[in-house]
């Protein structure tokens, strides 16, 4: 019992003397989670808007996938993405392996389908209730796009703000493509994989009360905005 009091004594020590492998650590999680977001905001949501309101061949099927790769293992997503950038994949050549770089194309990966779902689901709805005062305007479905994005955007700020909590959690993945490498693709779910396989407790400690806590903060923030939405829309 002792041993997990002073583990605990000490990884809040890490966090409040902002210890420098601690603050590395946090600092690269987020710098690769919100590029994938990112990146995958700007595939997503015309991806999801187009589905929802365009008509073009294989559209059932790109909806119909759309839905089933929300559920996509991330260890799946990993070896995908490995198998791509190994020596021996379409990719080697660019020599991306085990670097930043991969593990956010393979967030990317994961977090896309999510919010290309999420958004034609929004972007249909929406396109239900306005679709006659749009037609009204001369609005074709095509064009009524960035309207409709935009007069959703705080329901679609929720959505990525899921996606976001998706990838700053997953593991399976990022471990596969970064390697889980100190200084370089270390982030902080795989370093507290790593540090509780050694029995490092405060640091794994130290990282997951900071992971909980950016947890809390997503999501709840997830929540007022979805409230929001709720309350605009009454």
């Amino acid at each position: 019992m002792n041993d997990f009091h002073d583990a605990f004594i000490e990884a809040f020590s890490l966090i409040f003397d902002l210890d420098a492998d601690l603050v590395e650590i946090i600092n690269l999680s987020l710098k690769i989670t919100f590029s994938g977001v990112a990146l995958s905001a700007l595939i997503g949501l015309p991806l999801g808007a187009a589905a929802a309101l365009l008509r073009f061949p294989g559209r059932g099927t790109v909806v119909v996938l759309l839905n089933a790769l929300m559920g996509l293992p991330p260890v799946v997503v990993g070896l995908v993405v490995y198998l791509l950038l190994s020596r021996a994949g379409p990719f080697g050549v660019l020599g991306l392996l085990f670097t930043p770089t991969a593990m956010i194309i393979a967030q990317c990966f994961l977090i896309t389908p999510i919010i290309a779902a999420l958004t034609r689901q929004t972007t249909a709805d929406l396109w239900d209730e306005y679709s006659d005062q749009l037609r009204s305007l001369g609005a074709t479905p095509a064009r009524a796009v960035p309207t409709l994005l935009f007069d959703a955007r705080v329901t679609l700020l929720t959505t990525i703000l899921a996606g976001f909590g998706r990838a700053f959690g997953e593991v399976g993945a990022v471990m596969l493509v970064g390697g889980n490498i100190a200084h370089s693709t270390r982030v902080m779910t795989t370093a507290i994989a790593l540090e509780t396989s050694k029995g490092d407790l405060p640091l794994a400690l130290g990282l997951g009360m900071i992971l909980l806590l950016l947890s809390l903060v997503i999501n709840g923030g997830a929540y007022v905005l979805g409230d929001m939405a709720r309350r605009k829309l009454k």
